[in-house]
């Protein structure tokens, strides 16, 4: 039975699902940025639901919308957006992204605000269980097909975030830039002082412009958090 993940504001049961609360939908869900005031969000790959409750946790969005595949974890969403208190703004889907994107763009709607945390490696790495793979592999979500759903159903003004293996950047840029997505924003994320980079956090829009690069390093020592990492979480983690 694995532990309920206790925030702030808000609890995310994760027993149902293959992919438990991690570092990397907190830190995007922390960094994306609400400058623009979206009054509509799309989490693509909702997992727990966690990244959706931040950000219903940090802004007024009337709509905040999430997609999940897996069944399990469709539910083990609707069930911790239900117990939260912005449970009035957040709703569900249980669908493929491609399928979703797709009713969504012939009913020409779009969102102010897409955000992703996708499913990471090749398939030359899948594991024994198939919900993980899924929540996990590129198999079933490749890039190609995020970006391209993206580009049709985020509204022109909109901005696309996203967090992937730092590895993955060059190819990950390439694939936005042939579905008009361009690069607005960079942080490159380390471990510690001595550990190579290992994740990319990305801002997108359709619009070219001077993009802002910047660093994040996660601790000094085991569980010695940095100041940068401490002030992006500390409206979240209970300990910070």
């Amino acid at each position: 039975m694995s532990t309920p993940f206790k925030f702030k504001e808000f609890t995310v049961n994760q027993d149902k699902t293959a992919m438990k609360v991690g570092t990397d939908g907190v830190l995007l869900g922390a960094w994306c940025s609400l400058e623009n005031y979206p009054d509509t969000i799309l989490d693509i790959g909702a997992g727990t639901g966690v990244i959706s409750l931040m950000l219903a946790q940090r802004s007024d969005a009337m709509t905040i919308d999430a997609v999940e595949l897996d069944e399990d974890a469709y539910e083990q969403t609707v069930s911790n957006f239900e117990n939260s208190d912005w449970g009035d703004r957040l709703y569900c889907y249980n669908a493929s992204f491609q399928e979703f994107a797709t009713e969504i763009s012939e009913e020409e709607e779009t969102y102010d605000l897409i955000v992703s945390n996708p499913p990471f490696y090749t398939d030359s790495f899948e594991t024994e269980s198939a919900s993980r793979n899924k929540a996990r592999f590129t198999s079933s979500l490749q890039f190609e097909e995020l970006l391209e759903g993206v580009s049709k159903i985020l509204s022109s003004n909109g901005h696309f975030f996203t967090i992937i293996p730092f590895k993955e950047e060059a190819n990950f840029l390439t694939i936005a830039k042939t579905n008009n997505l361009y690069l607005q924003k960079v942080c490159r994320v380390q471990g510690n002082e001595s550990s190579e980079i290992k994740r990319s956090l990305l801002s997108f829009s359709f619009v070219k412009a001077a993009i802002e690069t910047s660093s994040l390093i996660i601790e000094t020592d085991r569980h010695q958090y940095t100041e940068d990492y401490i002030n992006l979480t500390k409206d979240f983690y209970l300990k910070m």
